[in-house]
């Protein structure tokens, strides 16, 4: 079968190649046929080395399709199913899930450092044990969750990753107030959902900052009030707040500069979010009087920071209901020969979510 390989991390390009072999089927797993799987930031950061993530691997992690084959023990799906990808699947038995924090579970790691694939030279892995660019993939079942029949798979796959993460972020973590301030720095699609997030929530006042125009223009028609770029964050502030700061502040970006800047904007008492995931030796710095005089929050969001399958069941009721605008999010489509071409589009900002068919 086709997928796109990365041979060794750094490397900027992705390789299409049809030797690739899904592997590990058996008991507990089932065969996905992906259909369509998004470009998410973090497939890059794992390309790059900011995400660690053994090489060589097929990146992709915000994938849909239909269930090919179900292992011995698997009672929950068959052949034909539509399915959405998890990459971080609740084990539902670990402390974590036991205390309501799914979100936390490590069980899907587990999988991470297990060759999801292989070819006539040696195993390939799958970022973050998935890897859904690509044709088919094996995963255990847990991380196939069931889509409804009128979710189009390019819409499931968006809601595998960076809406969940994106909207999830204003609704679950910082549980935006009604009437508050807002501002979120990075523009990209989970930035995006964190806006429709907080408009959702009933935000009076969102700023959406991101040095790409293009970007700033699509987060004005996703339900920002004002959009400027970065050296126009400390007049926005001025303007909205009298100088005070921002109620929430939500850094979709992850590094240590833009959380930086996201604090200093964030007022005190206020919430600082971070949504970005970043390199572990890029440190985030403060110093304790500002940490204690202060009395900013400051709210990591893995995933949503929450239920993960309830809040994908809470996204397509939004959709449905035409609360949030899911198709809007997809700018670019491509084939998966043209693989590449998404990457130079993500890399230079000019698509929110690209959508790779396949």
């Amino acid at each position: 079968m086709r997928a796109a390989v990365l041979h060794e991390t750094g490397q900027d390009k992705l390789e299409v190649l049809d030797d690739v072999e899904a592997v590990g089927f058996g008991p507990g797993r089932v065969r996905i046929r992906i259909r369509a799987t998004g470009l998410c930031h973090s497939d890059l950061s794992a390309m790059n080395g900011v995400l660690p993530q053994p090489a060589p691997f097929v990146p992709g992690h915000e994938g849909a399709g239909e269930i090919v084959e179900v292992g011995d023990g698997v009672s929950h799906l068959k052949p034909g199913d539509r399915v959405v990808v998890c990459w971080l699947p609740p084990c539902g038995a670990c402390p974590a899930c036991k205390r309501g924090q799914s979100q936390l579970c490590l069980a899907g790691f587990m999988n991470a450092g297990t060759p999801n694939f292989k070819r006539p030279g040696g195993d390939v892995f799958g970022f973050a044990g998935t890897g859904t660019f690509a044709e088919e993939v094996v995963v255990d079942a847990g991380c196939a969750v069931p889509m409804p029949e009128d979710v189009p798979f390019d819409i499931a796959a968006l809601i595998g990753c960076g809406v969940t993460t994106g909207l999830g972020a204003a609704i679950n973590t910082a549980q935006v107030r009604a009437g508050s301030s807002v501002a979120v720095i990075g523009c990209g699609g989970v930035g995006i959902s964190a806006i429709q997030g907080a408009r959702l929530q009933g935000a009076a006042e969102i700023v959406a900052v991101d040095p790409v125009p293009g970007r700033r223009e699509a987060a004005l028609r996703f339900g920002a009030t004002k959009a400027v770029g970065p050296d126009e964050l400390p007049d926005a502030k001025q303007q909205i707040t009298a100088g005070e700061g921002f109620d929430y502040v939500f850094e979709v970006v992850g590094r240590s500069a833009t959380a930086r800047t996201a604090y200093e904007n964030t007022r005190r008492g206020g919430t600082l979010v971070i949504v970005g995931a970043g390199a572990m030796d890029d440190n985030f710095q403060l110093n304790m009087f500002e940490l204690f005089f202060d009395e900013k929050r400051i709210l990591p969001s893995l995933y949503g920071g929450g239920d993960v399958l309830r809040s994908y069941e809470r996204t397509v009721a939004l959709w449905r209901a035409g609360r949030i605008d899911l198709e809007g999010l997809i700018t670019h489509r491509v084939p998966l020969a043209e693989i590449n071409e998404a990457l130079d589009q993500m890399r230079t900002g000019t698509a929110l979510r690209t959508c790779i068919e396949l």
